[in-house]
């Protein structure tokens, strides 16, 4: 998303009129201006004056992309994957469906393909469990969904599907993989997994795994790999190959820092708060902060902020809109404008601030944000400009190492025994 809005305000057809027409035109434009003028003089120029108004109006130019929501997991949660059990053209009891979606002008989302850690997969993460397998059930219930709702939602696998669904007013419908552990430990899983749209992966959610350490959630875990693993510095090459963004929510700060050592491509932070506000290890530190942006020593990404009351502060119930601009503000003092976006974590929170209790309350945290200064421009950086430029330069990045020779990392996990060769007896 440039600077411009993606949906221009006055959607009139701007091409140039057939010649026959340019006589009649060329009469009616002055006695229409003149009649402009007098309408603007009587009735203002059609821009709202109120901050809410206002924030309403900016946003249907540039439409939220919000870089985490749980769509397929409340539908896996709620009804067992059984799409014909609600309808998102009601009212759910979530924080997502239809109506609500184009009353807040979310433009876009990543649907989080997300299954749960489990404690029994050993230490070396080798015990069988069905986690590939009901990832893949995410995957197929959220294309089921995409494709029940079609006149609502688009399929985006690229920055320029994103843009063409937005401009035929869908929303369009990106996946975001929650979680290394849902690789079976397996590079070839995660190819399947971007042959299947996946574009972003969080190197791990609760729990460590073959390729990371995590940070934990309410507390920090005990750490396996001291960050990356050796598997796992196998993996962020491979994400920068195949064009899939590596997410650093939920990963430990070592974790974090090696991967920004040896990324090749723009990270994002899909769905993070603030250390500053509440010392959670879930939390993204200023250390880390520090070392996104496109200086010297420095990643290009985005810090797509958490709306969930309980990372956001240790009072959650003091938490409101005003407080969840406060936090974009501070993640902006630390890495810029161009660097922070909107990860609200809808329909997996159990909580949210108050002003914003669903995805029709966008609007009011852009409002909160007009009031204190922020240009048309600067809002269309957080609604969603900011991760288009990160997700163009993934995509970039991928093509450069493609032409350059780089070919499908054969790397196998070092504890698996179940790849080792065996000798033929002739």
């Amino acid at each position: 998303m440039s600077s411009q809005p993606l949906l221009p305000h006055d959607r009139h057809d701007l091409s140039s009129p057939p010649r026959r027409k340019l006589i009649l035109t060329t009469i009616l434009i002055p006695i229409l201006l003149i009649g402009g003028i007098i309408l603007v003089s009587i009735k203002g120029d059609g821009v709202p004056k109120d901050d809410l108004g206002l924030a309403r109006y900016y946003l249907k130019g540039s439409p939220v992309i919000d870089g985490h929501i749980d769509l397929p997991e409340f539908a896996r949660a709620f009804y067992g994957n059984n799409i014909s059990a609600f309808d998102l053209n009601k009212p759910t009891k979530g924080h997502v469906d239809i109506p609500r979606i184009r009353e807040g002008s979310l433009g876009a989302f990543f649907w989080s393909i997300f299954v749960e850690c489990r404690d029994d997969n050993g230490k070396d993460f080798l015990n069988p469990t069905f986690q590939v397998r009901d990832t893949l059930e995410q995957i197929d219930v959220s294309f089921n969904l995409i494709e029940k709702y079609s006149d609502t939602f688009a399929f985006a696998s690229t920055a320029d599907e994103v843009e063409v669904a937005i401009k035929e007013g869908k929303v369009a419908s990106m996946f975001g993989l929650e979680g290394g552990h849902m690789l079976g430990n397996s590079l070839a899983v995660l190819r399947t997994f971007h042959r299947l749209g996946v574009r972003y992966m969080t190197l791990t959610h609760s729990c460590n795994n073959a390729f990371a350490d995590s940070a934990g959630i309410f507390e920090s875990v005990e750490e396996r790999w001291g960050g990356l693993s050796k598997f796992g510095r196998a993996l962020v090459p491979e994400m920068n190959r195949l064009g899939v963004i590596v997410d650093l929510s939920h990963v430990s700060d070592k974790t974090a820092l090696q991967a920004l050592s040896i990324t090749r491509a723009p990270i994002m932070l899909s769905h993070s708060a603030a250390r500053h506000f509440n010392n959670m290890s879930r939390n993204v530190p200023d250390n880390i902060l520090a070392k996104i942006g496109r200086g010297k020593n420095q990643v290009d990404g985005v810090v797509m902020v958490n709306f969930f009351p309980v990372f956001a502060s240790a009072h959650p119930d003091e938490v409101d809109v005003s407080y969840i601009a406060d936090e974009i503000e501070y993640i902006v003092e630390k890495t810029g404008k161009h660097h922070v976006g909107i990860g609200s974590d809808y329909d997996g929170i159990e909580t949210t601030p108050k002003g914003l209790e669903d995805v029709s309350k966008y609007p009011y945290l852009f409002a909160e944000l007009i009031k204190r200064g922020w240009t048309e421009h600067e809002l269309s950086l957080l609604a969603g400009g900011n991760f288009l430029r990160v997700f163009r330069g993934v995509e970039e990045v991928s093509r450069k190492l493609k032409n350059d020779g780089w070919k499908p990392s054969l790397t196998i996990y070092e504890k698996r025994r179940d790849l080792d060769p065996v000798e033929w007896e002739l």
